[in-house]
């Protein structure tokens, strides 16, 4: 079956963030690439990708029927989506220990500290709409 680990964050990590220099993401970036082989080499991985900032989000709603569109941050928004990892593994509390072991990513400045995951079953097919 396949998961979806979703990281959160908020645009104050990212605004932390761009105060930290390249150095201070080296173990960061060592922590995911180790983590991202492990999945790999276990026959779990998928996919993954991280997001970029919520200042760069478009947000496309609708009012009275009509498409609008409002270009982010959005000052409301406490948590935002940072990144995914897609996972094949046999049961929801394997890939609940996967996502536990993000806890432990180290991040400049502590940014991502009370940061979290959800992890969410993929469907394998959508029901069959009724006409």
């Amino acid at each position: 079956m396949k998961y979806l680990i979703l990281m959160y964050g908020s645009q104050r990590d990212y605004d932390l963030m761009t105060t930290a220099g390249p150095d201070d993401f080296a173990p960061m970036h060592a922590f995911m690439e180790q983590f991202s082989k492990d999945l790999v080499e276990s026959g779990e991985f998928v996919d993954t990708r991280g997001l970029d900032a919520p200042v760069h989000t478009r947000r496309v709603g609708q009012q009275n029927g009509v498409p609008v569109v409002t270009d982010g941050p959005y000052a409301e928004t406490q948590e935002v989506l940072a990144g995914y990892w897609v996972v094949d593994c046999e049961s929801f509390d394997r890939a609940t220990q996967i996502a536990g072991r993000l806890a432990s990513c180290p991040s400049p400045n502590d940014v991502f500290a009370d940061g979290y995951c959800d992890v969410r079953p993929i469907l394998d097919h959508a029901p069959e709409p009724e006409l």
